[in-house]
């Protein structure tokens, strides 16, 4: 002990830096085994915190000095301690690297901090947070080792425990994901065989009616089935539109306002004229889809046969966007300009019904050449 103490003058104990005092007279009453005349000895012996002091200048680095709180925490009493390296701890489940961490620290004359698994007398093991520091003498020669430790099982079996219930939990997300991953798969599968019957479906309605317009040889017949086939291939195009998209729950009826325009004008073979379209993307519930894509279909072909109707070339210009709550779309063309007295046929009708049960809107405006018609959806989103 007292070679330790002519070396300890710069130890670093818990972070403070211990002085070596002159006045060891102070403590001249302590008892020996408390460290008479030394009050680093009376501190390191008294503490709760275990501690113990290895040679490094023995053969195997022995122990020299234990406190009781060591001998209290590993169960070993004094004389089974001293003279022993602190590897007579160490057990089965001790981790190799833990070890291999202290014995590059003493062979480098290094601090090191490190938890390892120690057993005690009776066989019952404990976590140690282990810190071993060199102390060296004035001409930095290592002259001791001293190491503190501190049981922080109950910290390590918390930490331990919260890994296994965060595992547990990364588990369950992972079987929960997969159901969830083969539940969207399974409705995938089932969107897309609706999507497939329903093109049948919409598809035999549409031949069917060609079938017995052909048969008609009254052309007003034959007319109103034609315009009842062009509201069959309007639906087609709304079905199209939704489920090709990535959210069957939303309709892009600005999309579809495009897609129905290259649609409509494609089949009535009227080259002369031209489409112009910009429209930004506006999300509807997928709810209103039919409704306003049928009423999309009446003003588009409404522009082209009467508007531009008798081989009359012109121009249909198609905008959409947002502002705050109301979407609106614009359908315009240049051709003959609204009639003096309003129209009543099932167009309008149609457009009337349907615009209502959409909370939308629809005005009817002239232009100098030709009208517009505005869609204005409110709260749209």
């Amino acid at each position: 002990m007292a070679a330790f103490k002519a070396s300890y003058r710069n130890l670093d104990l818990f972070g403070v830096i211990v002085e070596q005092r002159d006045d060891w007279h102070l403590t001249d009453r302590l008892h020996y085994d408390h460290g008479r005349g030394d009050p680093f000895a009376a501190a390191v012996r008294a503490t709760r915190m275990p501690m113990v002091i290895t040679d490094p200048s023995q053969p195997d680095n022995p122990i020299v000095f234990c406190n009781e709180a060591f001998q209290a925490l590993t169960g070993y009493a004094k004389n089974e301690i001293l003279g022993r390296n602190c590897r007579f701890l160490q057990g089965p489940d001790t981790e190799p690297t833990a070890v291999d961490q202290i014995r590059e620290a003493v062979r480098s004359g290094q601090s090191v901090s490190v938890e390892l698994l120690n057993y005690r007398k009776d066989g019952s093991v404990f976590w140690n947070a282990l810190y071993l520091s060199p102390v060296r003498n004035d001409s930095g020669e290592i002259q001791f080792f001293f190491a503190s430790q501190l049981d922080v099982t109950k910290h390590v079996a918390a930490n331990r425990e919260v890994e296994e219930q965060r595992l547990a939990v990364e588990k369950e997300v992972e079987r929960r994901t997969a159901e969830l991953e083969a539940a969207l798969e399974a409705k995938t599968l089932l969107l897309h065989e609706v999507d497939h019957r329903v093109k049948n479906n919409l598809t035999m309605i549409g031949s069917l009616l060609r079938l017995q317009a052909r048969t008609i040889g009254d052309p007003i017949i034959s007319s109103k089935l034609e315009a009842m086939m062009e509201r069959i291939d309007a639906l087609a195009t709304v079905h199209r539109t939704l489920y090709q998209s990535g959210d069957v729950t939303k309709f892009d009826i600005g999309e579809f306002a495009t897609r129905l325009a290259e649609d409509v004008l494609g089949s009535s073979g009227r080259a002369d004229i031209s489409l112009h379209c910009d429209v930004e993307p506006i999300l509807v519930s997928a709810g209103k889809a039919s409704s306003l894509g049928l009423v999309l279909n009446e003003i588009l072909t409404n522009a082209i046969k009467h508007g531009l109707g008798d081989g009359r070339a012109g121009t249909i210009s198609i905008k959409g966007g947002c502002d705050g709550d109301t979407a609106t779309i614009s359908v315009e063309d240049n051709g003959v300009g609204m009639p003096s007295a309003p129209p009543t046929g099932l167009g309008r009708t149609l457009i009337n019904r349907l615009a209502k049960q959409t909370e939308a809107v629809v005005v009817w405006s002239p232009l100098p050449a030709g009208t517009r018609v505005t869609l204005s959806l409110q709260n749209w989103n």
